[in-house]
């Protein structure tokens, strides 16, 4: 069992509600679907390299009608970094310790005209303490509307706290959720931050601004276009695009390698993979 201070208890708690809050909308939408599909949460432990307990976290998944694959992940874990890991990591090369709690979300849906999505915010400690996170949309047959409604949703978040942050962030996303291989970006963008350190309640705030604007606009969203009609052609678009999602969170992404390097869950990990993907 990890001791917590009061801004890491607070952290937890916070993404730990906001998990509760996303499953219980997008349950809601499978109902509406007419669907009983529901998530399926899974409990993990980690033991720390030293053999120490290093925290937990758990996996839940749900693969329903609309919703034909999303996962919605908590974790708290701490310890230290193995390695030359640590010198990757912010505020850890002198001192390997580190805390880290936060929710990863990825849905990957049936129908291709809604598109996919990724959402995560969490909070670390090493030397430093910072919050860093994001959400962008990865639809495989664009919609302006939906792009649009994406973009000015979260530019309210980040307007409310600072008006430098979404031009900012905004940026961040573009060059970070882009496969140079393919000399393409991962979707329609987003924001990304990271390293947003110094005010503990002035970064929290924002960060819970993020998590409330994607629970106010993601499901929005689906609603809008999980009824609209798709054919074959439409499915292919849409494994073709899973395929190069697949291919950057198993190449470019952090997350992805902070957890491998971490000892994290394997199937919480790479619960972001598509369920069904095509590569030509």
């Amino acid at each position: 069992m990890l001791t917590l201070d009061t801004e890491q208890a607070a952290a937890r708690q916070w993404f730990e509600t906001l998990r509760d809050l996303i499953c219980a909308e997008f349950t809601a939408i499978e109902r509406e679907a007419g669907s009983d599909a529901d998530f399926v949460y899974t409990p993990w432990d980690r033991v720390d390299p030293a053999g120490a307990p290093g925290g937990g976290g758990v996996r839940g998944v749900m693969k329903g009608r609309v919703f034909e694959k999303v996962g919605v992940n908590v974790s708290t874990v701490g310890g230290s970094f193995e390695g030359d890991f640590a010198k990757t990591i912010h505020g850890a090369a002198e001192d390997p310790s580190f805390f880290a709690t936060g929710i990863s979300l990825v849905a990957h849906m049936a129908n291709p005209h809604v598109p996919a999505v990724h959402m995560n915010t969490r909070f670390l400690v090493t030397t430093k303490r910072w919050f860093g996170g994001g959400a962008d949309l990865n639809p495989p047959l664009p919609i302006d509307e939906d792009t649009d409604d994406f973009h000015s949703t979260l530019k309210a978040a980040c307007d409310a706290h600072d008006t430098a942050h979404y031009p900012r962030f905004k940026q961040w996303a573009d060059d970070y959720f882009y496969i140079p291989h393919r000399r393409v970006h991962r979707g329609v963008g987003g924001i990304f931050y990271d390293h947003l350190e110094g005010n503990f309640a002035a970064n929290f705030a924002f960060t819970q601004d993020v998590g409330r604007g994607f629970l106010d606009v993601y499901p929005r969203i689906v609603r809008r276009r999980m009824n609209m009609p798709f054919g074959e052609a439409d499915i292919a678009q849409r494994n073709e695009w899973r395929g190069r999602y697949a291919e950057f969170n198993l190449v470019y992404d952090r997350g992805t390698l902070f957890g491998l390097k971490t000892g994290g869950n394997i199937d919480a990990i790479l619960m972001s993979l598509p369920p069904v993907a095509t590569w030509g």
